[in-house]
């Protein structure tokens, strides 16, 4: 379950510090409230590709960290183990830095990891279904136990 997103310097946002609760499944909200952004910087916590663009006009750097506390039985747990990482605890933390100039640095619970890491442990965390999407959830390939 992801916890919380910390947002520092993208796009418009200065800085955002959300909390949440269980049972978040869907984020809504009118054209232009600030979703896309949202999505953005999870993505980059997640390992999406990082765009020197997602950086706030003035800042040096973009940051976001997203922290998930899942059971000790999620698949994240084992792909922690095979990359060498602590798997001990509940709490996943994928952080993300961001320069003006494109480059990025990613951790895992603080630890330097690759993006590639971030992206294996995010599609084991993450499932984000956009507008029209919903017809995957009607393949059974798709369903999880």
């Amino acid at each position: 379950m992801l916890l919380g997103l910390n947002i520092r310097d993208i796009v418009l946002i200065d800085r955002l510090d959300l909390a949440l609760r269980p049972g978040l499944c869907v984020l809504t909200g009118e054209t232009g409230a600030g979703k896309s952004i949202l999505l953005d910087a999870l993505g980059l916590a997640l390992g999406k590709r990082a765009e020197s663009g997602l950086v706030r006009t003035g800042a040096r750097q973009a940051a976001v960290s997203a922290e998930f506390s899942v059971g000790r039985n999620h698949p994240a747990h084992a792909i922690l183990r095979e990359a060498g990482l602590d798997a001990d605890g509940e709490a996943i933390v994928l952080r993300r830095l961001v320069g003006a100039d494109g480059r990025s640095r990613a951790f895992v619970n603080d630890e330097p990891a690759s993006v590639g890491l971030l992206r294996e442990l995010g599609d084991s965390l993450v499932e984000i279904q956009g507008q029209f999407e919903q017809r995957g959830l009607l393949d059974p390939a798709n369903h999880r136990m």
